[in-house]
């Protein structure tokens, strides 16, 4: 019954969006309301219930969208971008530009989560689209796939190693191990899938698409932008800082004060306010430019991600409203007792939770807690688990997650495409 009302919940938010044409956010927050009354949440908790919702999710990436979209603004507004595109396109041509695009993600989805390592990403993946003269969802797809795959299979991730110490894992054998399934997924996911795609639904695939979000495309001479290492450096950086921090983490004593500092350093947060300080810096007072100039860049591109901010802090209420009706508990009963090969319980656990819930994180997380008895009554080994409940974890992504609409936004599709 209580899948039949998340169905039922995600049928009004696709009516309300789709066919009366409501504002997203709008849509979004009514469909949790209507969707906490049936639920059976108490109607004065229901605004508390969406507030957390909004909060948690915002929370965590307000911050980081922030910061990232300043970073990604001021390399974009000097050329950095541009450099960084133009470079790859010399050393890969045309033909295996995607190639480049699956390198690129798989280094920086290593380090960070997928909504992360797309605000990241992104504004480069536009200047090649651009500069090639081809459709951002070709280049979107291999990116986007690449992403979900480093998410779901490869420590030092942070979900794939939290699921790795639930489940008693070694974690050199999830790494091996998740590297040799990654790389035919990420090709199949990718590449292949996109070409099929492109075949099946040409129209998907839109030629000079105009995203709001990144702001006005410059056209630059490559003499005047900055050199292809401190542009690279740059736009890493966040990366950088992140892989190291989670590298020590496990090589340095925990209790040692360096441990601390690189701890504290590599936190997401920081690590995306350092990185926005370095390139104002890098891409702004050694280019010659004033702070005016600077600040100028930096405020447009909050304005320009203010939207999709509220969508997503929507996404977070509509998850939000599902975990404080009972769905999680629901799933955990209905699985309590089941009788299937662990591998495929693992599997099928995780996808019905991200399903219902939205988040990958935390559907990996609870599918983890919800299998670890059947590693008692199975030889299966944790590290194929691991796998399982990771790749379960990243299937059907749809509206109660922030992903879907950043997608939907920053590729100009439609809900009907974004599906």
């Amino acid at each position: 019954m209580k899948l039949l009302i998340v169905a039922c919940a995600v049928a009004v938010l696709i009516f309300l969006i789709v066919k009366v044409k409501l504002n997203t956010f709008v849509s979004l927050i009514i469909t949790s309301i209507l969707a906490a009354l049936v639920l059976q949440i108490p109607p004065d908790k229901i605004p508390t219930t969406i507030e957390n919702g909004i909060g948690g999710q915002l929370g965590h990436l307000a911050i980081i969208f922030g910061f990232g979209s300043m970073l990604g603004k001021l390399v974009s507004d000097s050329g950095g971008g541009h450099r960084i595109a133009m470079t790859l396109i010399r050393h890969f041509g045309r033909k295996r530009i995607q190639i480049a695009v699956v390198l690129a993600s798989f280094v920086i989805g290593l380090a960070l989560f997928f909504e992360v390592g797309l605000v990241v990403l992104l504004p480069i993946i536009f200047v090649i689209a651009r500069e090639l003269d081809m459709p951002l969802m070709y280049l979107g797809i291999p990116m986007a796939a690449t992403l979900n795959v480093t998410h779901a299979f490869l420590p030092p991730h942070p979900a794939p190693t939290a699921i790795t110490a639930t489940l008693g894992a070694s974690m050199g054998q999830v790494l091996i191990y998740g590297i040799i399934v990654s790389i035919p997924t990420i090709i199949v996911a990718g590449p292949l899938f996109n070409s099929f795609l492109h075949r099946v639904c040409p129209s998907m695939y839109h030629e000079n698409i105009d995203v709001a979000v990144l702001g006005d495309f410059k056209e630059f001479e490559e003499k005047d932008t900055p050199g292809f290492w401190i542009s690279v450096l740059t736009s890493m950086m966040p990366v950088i800082l992140i892989a190291v921090a989670t590298i020590c983490s496990f090589v340095l004593p925990k209790a040692a004060l360096i441990t601390k500092v690189i701890t504290f350093i590599g936190a997401p947060d920081i690590a995306m306010l350092l990185s926005l300080v370095f390139a104002v810096w890098s891409m702004g007072y050694a280019r010659g430019k004033k702070m005016p100039e600077i600040a100028g860049s930096m405020t447009e591109s909050v304005k320009q991600i203010a939207m999709m901010l509220l969508i997503i802090g929507g996404g977070g209420a509509f998850k939000q409203v599902l975990v404080d009706g009972g769905i999680s508990d629901y799933i955990s009963t209905l699985f309590a007792h089941i009788n299937m090969p662990p591998l495929i319980a693992a599997w099928l656990v995780a996808a019905v939770l991200r399903v219902c819930l939205g988040s990958a994180t935390v559907a990996s997380l609870t599918a983890a807690g919800l299998v670890a008895p059947l590693m008692a009554m199975s030889p299966v080994n944790p590290a194929l688990m691991v796998l399982a409940v990771g790749a379960g974890s990243v299937v059907a992504d749809h509206v109660n997650d922030a992903g879907f609409w950043m997608i939907k936004e920053y590729f100009g599709l439609s809900l009907k495409e974004t599906f």
